[in-house]
This record gives C-alpha cells, structure tokens and sequence, in this order.
C-alpha cells in the first residue's frame, strides 16, 4: 500500500476514532406519517445554515428482510419516511422525489407504495394538499432502469412536504446505502437494519460524524415453502442529530468520499438446506468470478479477430514500446468512447465492439488489452474507482469499482494506458480515473494487488506576453501559451471540440475583456509528445486606469487569482489536485520614456513546508521596460487536512499578491 493510499485510509480511521470520542447519546425518535405539528413551521436555521434553501426536519430509514412465495427467496426491503421545511424557492426541489428502480433476467425491484403531501399554514391551520396521480411520472432510462418521479403540489416558501415510500427488491448482493447528511442541515437522521443471520454482509462507513451505532440480536421467523425458518438477525440502528448542511469546497475527488453513511455488500451465504456459499469474502474469490465472467476475463481470452487486425497494426515492429504504441494508437482512433464508465463490457465477444467502432469504457480498454495480450506484451486490466464515484474502501468489495484501465509491464517499468480518449499518452489516465489507487488483477494466477496511479509528472502552463503601453495608455503585443501533460491536453480538447477555430477563441476570450486575438497560431496539436504551443497578436483595452497625470494597471491583466478557492475556516477532506501543476506568467512590458516608475510590488517569495508549493512574484525594471513573473508551483496531487491552512493562506497571499498594481507617472 502506497503513501497516498496510506494517507487516505489513515484519514478515515482519524475521522471515525474522532466521531467516537466525540460520542453524544441520541434518544430514538418516532414519527407518524401525516401528523405534522404546528411548531415544525417555526423551523428556522442559523449560523453557517443562515442561507439554506430548506431544512430536513428528519429523514428515517429502515431495511429487512422478507420470503418471498413468489420467487422461493429472501428479498430486501426498504422503507423511508422523510420531511422537509421548505425556506425559500431554491429549496421547492425538495418537492420533488425521483427513485430508480432496477430489473434483470426476470428479477427486480419494485415500488410498494409512495405517500406524499404538502403542508401549508393558513389562518392558524395546517391545509393538506396530497399528492396526486396526475404528479406521478415513469420514465424508462434503458432495458434495466426506470425511473419514478413524483412532484408535490402548492409548495410555497414556508411549506413542510412530506414523503414516505417502500420498496421490495429481488436484488440482495448490495442493500440501499444510507446517508445521515445533506446539502441542507438536518435535525435528525436514523437508519435501521435486520439482517437475518444467514447472510453476512461486509458494512462500510465514511464521513466524519458520530452515528451512534448500536447492534443487538432478535428472534425472526420467515414463512417458506418448506415450512418455518426460525432464526436470529442482526439489527443495526444508527443515527445522529442537528448535523449542519454539508459544505463542498473545491479540489476535492467528490463529496460522497466524506459524507457521513453506510453501506452493505454481501460476503457469504449460509442458507439451511444450501450448500455455503463465499460471494466476495477474498481478492482471489473477486478475480476468480472475474476471470468467468463474459463481460471480462472470457471477453479478455477471445482473441481470434485480434489476431488478424494485429498483423496489420505491427505489421514487422518487434520492439516492445513500439508495439504498445502502435497498438494503443490503433484502439484510441477506431473505437469512440460513449462516455460510459465500467469495468464490465456491453459485449461479449471484442469482434463486436471493433465492428461498432463505439463502447464505454470496458470495450474500450479491454479490447486494447486483447490486442496487447496476443502480441505477447506484459499487459493486465486495473480495476479503480473514479475521482467522482468516490474512494475504494480497501478491503474486497467489486462494486465499488466503476471503471478499468490498462497496465504494461516492461521490465521495470509499469505503464498506464487509457485509450478513451485520442488525446491520451502512455501514462495518461483520464482525469477522472486519477483516484492514486488501483487494483492490479492477475486472471492467470486469481491475484490482485494495489499499485500506484499517480502522474508524478508536473503539469505546466507558461503564459508568455510581450507587450507595449503606448502613449494613448493602449496596450498591444505578442502572447505565446505552452502547456504540457494535462495542461496541454485540455487545451488540445477545448481546441477540437470546437466547431471552428472562431468559436474557440470566442470561449477563450469569455472573462477576459477587452481582450484582442489576430493571427493566432497552434504547433503541435496532434503531436503529443510535445509541449502544445500557441501564440497569438493581443490587443487589450480597459486594463488601463488614468488619474492625472497618474497611470493605473494590474501587471498580471487576465492571468491573476481573483478569489481564493478555499473558504472553508476548517477542512476534514483532503485537497485533492489531481497531478501536480505548475504555471509561470512573464509578462514584459515596454512604456514610453517620459514615464516613470512611481509605485511597483515587491518581490516575494512563499514556501509551504517541506517544499511541498511555492508562489514566487518578482518584478525587475529599467527606463522605459519592465518585466513581472508570477509562478506557482503545487508538487504534489494531494495535501492532508493538516496542511489545508498552508494551502488556504499559500492562494490567499496569491491573490493578494496577483492583485497589486503599478502606478506609472507621465512626466
């Protein structure tokens, strides 16, 4: 297990040792749907939740299990019972409900019931407004999902709304997870389970608030065909109170890493009458089930059709890099990414996919694997959780993966490959895919084990102006732009998703104004390898104040840090870069003679400990020239809580520094 990973597993064991020593008991609560209180009306927020747009006023949750007569099993099913305050018309959203609903090879999950209305307050009394049949919509997604919506009418501000429903599910391998925080502060969340004791489930927690676990054992008794199972379950109960909105902040993977929840996965079966049966207690148990699957490890075997395109893509290359070269080009511009993540195939057989030249993200990559694989490269699938799925908890749990990418082995040297996008090198994932772990799977001998998917590559962007201020204070020159790595990528992307190079420029100056393009140029667009180059003749306007015989300006122009993108007064996340950066902003300017130099910021020159950032700001002049350089470096993808201050005040002297201006007096 690397650094990162060991960072990201420490913070949640500080997180969850923090939560107990920090254990405040909460009485359970009950409530009965459709009896409101008049005293709920009177809910008000406060504080960091002053500009909440409604406020849960609670949201309860229970889980259990049942026999089914109908398909000889035991289902799950669960219940939720919420209520909200609404404060404003940002909040009306709260009116409404979606839940998703899922079937596959004959089974499902269905909707029971779903109860809604809404609660207004008129004369001193409370008026019911229900919700109605003409408010109930279904929408089909695709053969497996649908989606339920529902909308609860005469919502005001001020109104409570209310909506309780169950849902009856053939599926028990993962259970609805639940989560006790929200954007809005809620006064109080609980979730309750029971778990028949023939099912052992792997539990996962994150976040960082006191849930108040408590477990206990109770009889149950299940009616089946072959009579009555009397049995021992376990019940788990959580909850907490008063819990403020959850806060999001920039530079993080995605919320859902650091809000408070639960979640199951089943781990192994013990059904009287059953033989046992162990689903995913181990890694080697997951790859094994993998190594079977058809939308995997058979999907990775069938390389008949790779066998013939690989004659025309290598034709007579024997070397090892160039091979993988050839091969990885090939993949990433004749199969086009549906924008699909998954870690399984829509197909079963590569043919397929090479043949519809389109496939999410698994046809993609695995069918680049088949290739590499019959050219006898050193090539194995990497199973990882993206940025915006959230972390992977660690221990054995497939469903907590959503993606998959590549891996080369030659010689020493481990490469990382992703060919959903043309624009990707060897040893450039998606910036999504940038999760610094994932799990390396050996089909052939059913092992796994984690390996590092951090770019310890600098990502670099120098903006380079060469400029003259004339004596009608009009600033005109040259501008050149080079960027690298993930730099240059987005750039190349922005530049070829545009309809015309007009309409790129048109984006590049929006925020930018009085900003002037002509001539523009761009080297090395299609050449990866290579820094991607852009210059270009400016013309900017409105940048130059006059009082006087006084000349105003910001040196650094369209280039500076305008606000500080960490506000929060703590932090229990960590922030989260992606890959590390850098950017240098020069800027020289050339000014008429009868100028001087009246007022100029001072050099400075900022280090984070142990060099992990930096911000240096140094200006240089002589009559008549003047030359400014900013630059900002961020070493690593990822600073710890600890170090959020450091990074907190490291932008907040950027911004201040960016913002100071030059004064210039005309003689």
């Amino acid at each position: 297990m690397n650094a990162i990973k060991s960072v990201l597993f420490g913070l949640l064991l500080v997180a969850n040792l923090c939560a107990y020593s920090q254990e405040k008991e909460v009485k359970p609560r009950t409530f009965k749907y459709g009896k409101v209180d008049l005293n709920e009306f009177d809910t008000k927020v406060n504080g960091a939740d002053s500009a909440a747009s409604a406020v849960a006023l609670f949201d309860v949750g229970r889980g259990w299990f049942e026999f089914s007569a109908k398909t000889g099993n035991f289902i799950y099913v669960f219940e939720r019972h919420t209520r909200y305050k609404i404060i404003n018309k940002t909040g009306y959203d709260y009116a409404n409900l979606e839940i998703q609903l899922y079937k596959q090879n004959g089974s499902e999950q269905n909707l029971e019931y779903t109860d809604g209305a809404t609660y207004n307050l008129e004369a001193g009394k409370i008026v019911t407004s229900k919700l109605s049949k003409e408010s109930k919509f279904s929408e089909k997604q695709d053969k497996n999902y649908t989606l339920k919506k529902f909308a609860l009418p005469n919502v005001k501000e001020g109104s409570i709304v209310e909506f309780k429903y169950k849902i009856k599910s053939d599926f028990i391998f993962t259970l609805r997870s639940w989560r006790f925080q929200k954007e809005i502060p809620m006064l109080y969340s609980a979730y309750e389970i029971k778990i028949p004791e023939y099912f052992k489930y792997k539990i996962t927690a994150g976040g960082f608030l006191f849930i108040n676990p408590k477990e206990e054992r109770v009889n149950e008794s299940f009616i089946s065909a072959s009579g009555t199972l009397n049995t021992t379950s376990l019940k788990l109960h959580y909850q907490v109170e008063n819990v403020p909105g959850l806060k999001t902040e920039n530079f993080i993977t995605t919320m859902e890493d650091y809000v408070s929840k639960v979640g199951f996965e089943l781990s192994s079966v013990t059904v009287p009458g059953e033989v046992y049966r162990d689903v995913t207690s181990t890694w080697p148990k997951i790859v094994k089930g993998l190594k079977e699957d058809e939308n995997f490890g058979l999907f990775i075997n069938k390389r008949s059709y790779s066998k013939t395109l690989l004659k025309d893509i290598i034709k007579i290359n024997t070397n090892q890099d160039t091979i993988v070269q050839l091969v990885f080009n090939y993949v990433k511009n004749n199969i086009k990414f549906n924008h699909d993540d998954d870690f399984s195939t829509s197909e079963t057989n590569p043919k397929t996919v090479f043949e519809k030249k389109s496939g999410n993200s698994a046809d993609v990559n695995l069918c680049l694997l088949t290739l590499l694989s019959e050219a006898k490269v050193n090539a194995f699938p990497i199973l990882l959780s993206t940025r915006s799925n959230g972390a992977h908890p660690g221990f054995p749990m497939i469903t907590k993966f959503n993606n998959v990418i590549v891996g080369v082995q030659i010689g020493e040297k481990t490469i990382l490959l992703d060919a959903t996008d043309k624009n990707h090198m060897p040893d450039m994932i998606a910036f999504d895919n940038l999760s610094h772990e994932g799990l390396k799977v050996n089909l052939a001998d059913e092992t796994a084990e984690w390996i590092s998917l951090e770019d310890p590559t600098i990502s670099r962007k120098n903006i380079n102006y060469l400029l003259t201020l004339d004596g009608e204070n009009k600033i005109s020159g040259k501008m050149y732009l080079s960027t690298t790595n993930y730099e240059a990528f987005s750039r190349r992307n922005s530049y070829q998703s545009a309809s015309n190079e007009d309409d790129f420029l048109k984006s590049y100056k929006n925020g930018k104004p009085g900003l002037g393009i002509k001539n523009y140029k761009i080297e090395n667009l299609t050449n990866l390898n290579e820094s991607l180059i852009e210059s270009m003749d400016v013309n900017i306007e409105d940048n130059v104040e006059e009082a006087g015989n006084l000349i105003y300006f910001t040196p650094l122009l369209y280039e500076r840090t305008k606000e500080n993108p960490f506000k929060l007064e703590e932090r229990n996340f960590p922030v989260d870069f992606g890959h590390p950066t850098e950017e240098v902003v020069r800027i020289t300017i050339d000014y008429p003679k009868e100028y001087q130099v009246d007022k100029t910021p001072k050099n400075e020159k900022i280090i984070l400990p142990e060099e992990s950032a930096s911000f240096t700001f140094l200006f240089a002049g002589e009559p008549g020239k003047m030359v400014i350089s900013s630059k900002i470096v961020l070493k690593k993808s990822l600073y710890t809580p600890e170090e959020y201050h450091y990074i907190k005040e490291l932008f907040k002297n950027i911004v201040r520094k960016q913002s100071e201006q030059i004064v210039l007096k005309k003689s």
